[in-house]
């Protein structure tokens, strides 16, 4: 009499079979991250410890403000290319060692070969996807200030400082022809109201000061024009003017790398923003926000393309597993950096310009798979 089933004893060595190779996939994957970041800040450190040395940062700033912010930071970028190395790294030995054959010999297919390694790379998907959109932003707010205050101390800003044009609301628009940011007093501001299509004042200040503790702008020597038809009103107030305006200090200024610093539900927030004042930075925040999305799916399709190249024993081993899966990935991030590109210029939509990537090698993927060893 048999205690157990045929079928349940062969539930668990599949199990047995899924753990194996999911073990295989995490620790390979925990060693190439821990490589690839000791080799990475290495290389920033030598380029860097001029500035570290020349600027009054301490120790304590580098170490617990800068470089946990850069290592989260790199894996985020890198991630998926991390995976398809951990993947054609330990899939190359198990092919070496014969270990794939016998699998397949054994009876299992390649579907359900497959199926551990897709498990395992929807996990890693899945962290990467809260990596990107909640947790790096937030190391990439002190990593990006201490690059601001002690590297990059000339040219990141690139807000616009003079002939500013500013949508407030629907039916309002300013205009503030210098801002000086030291002082955070604008010169030359003049407000305009519209109904439809219909002027129906024009407030015009000589200067504007903002006021911190009030989140309020202070007009000095201003004056208000209106229009009611054919009649016209005007006057003229010396008398300073606390006022509200839908416009901060933070408007007129902006970092190239800003978005990086930004979790989603700010990206968000300033894309309802942006979008409402008629800015060019919606589209940067747009492909920013598709990105943080459209690479953590790249983990799965790199791990299917990692295993159909790595599953077949060659003799030129490992090696050519290796370079194989290198190339494969530099041209993924090739092809990223070229979409990225059009989608920011407008060549083509945003979303389909970000997740072109995706699709190609989706379709590579599919391909591979077809011609791997069975």
């Amino acid at each position: 009499m048999k205690i157990f089933p045929d079928t349940f004893k062969n539930f668990l060595k599949i199990k047995v079979l899924d753990a194996y190779l999911a073990k295989k996939y995490y620790s390979t994957l925990f060693f190439s991250l821990l490589i690839c970041s000791l080799i990475s800040v290495a290389i920033d450190f030598s380029d860097k410890i001029k500035s570290f040395i020349e600027k009054p940062c301490t120790v304590k700033e580098i170490v617990l403000d800068y470089y946990p912010g850069f290592v989260m930071h790199m894996s985020g970028l890198l991630m998926p290319m991390y995976t398809l190395i951990a993947v054609v790294f330990f899939t190359s030995r198990l092919a070496f060692n014969s270990e794939i054959l016998s699998i397949l010999n054994a009876g299992v297919s390649f579907q359900r070969l497959l199926r551990p390694y897709l498990i395992v790379g929807g996990t890693i998907a899945a962290l990467h996807l809260a990596l990107n959109h909640f947790i790096i932003p937030e190391f990439n707010k002190s990593r990006l200030k201490f690059e601001r205050t002690y590297v990059w101390t000339t040219g990141q800003d690139k807000g616009k400082t003079s002939n500013v044009h500013f949508l407030v609301s629907p039916d309002t628009k300013v205009f503030v022809r210098g801002y000086n940011k030291n002082s955070k007093t604008a010169s030359g501001l003049r407000l305009e109201k519209f109904e439809g299509s219909r002027i129906v004042s024009i407030l015009e200040a000589d200067n504007a000061s903002w006021k911190e503790d009030s989140s309020r702008w202070q007009l000095n020597n201003y004056s208000v024009r209106t229009f009611d038809g054919l009649r016209e009103g005007y006057k003229r107030y010396n008398e300073p003017l606390d006022t509200a305006i839908n416009l901060t200090p933070q408007d007129f200024t902006w970092y190239h790398n800003q978005n990086e610093e930004m979790t989603s539900a700010e990206l968000r927030e300033a894309i309802a923003r942006d979008r409402s004042r008629g800015l060019s930075n919606v589209k940067r925040y747009a492909v920013e926000m598709h990105r943080r999305t459209a690479d953590a799916f790249t983990n799965i399709i790199l791990t299917v393309i990692g295993l159909a190249v790595a599953g077949r024993k060659v003799r030129g081993g490992m090696g050519l597993h290796l370079a194989v899966g290198i190339g494969i990935g530099a041209g993924f991030i090739l092809l990223s950096k070229f979409a990225i590109s059009f989608a920011t210029s407008g060549s083509m939509p945003i979303m389909l310009g970000i997740w072109i990537p995706n699709l190609v090698f989706t379709a590579v993927a599919v391909w591979l798979a077809s011609k791997a060893q069975k």
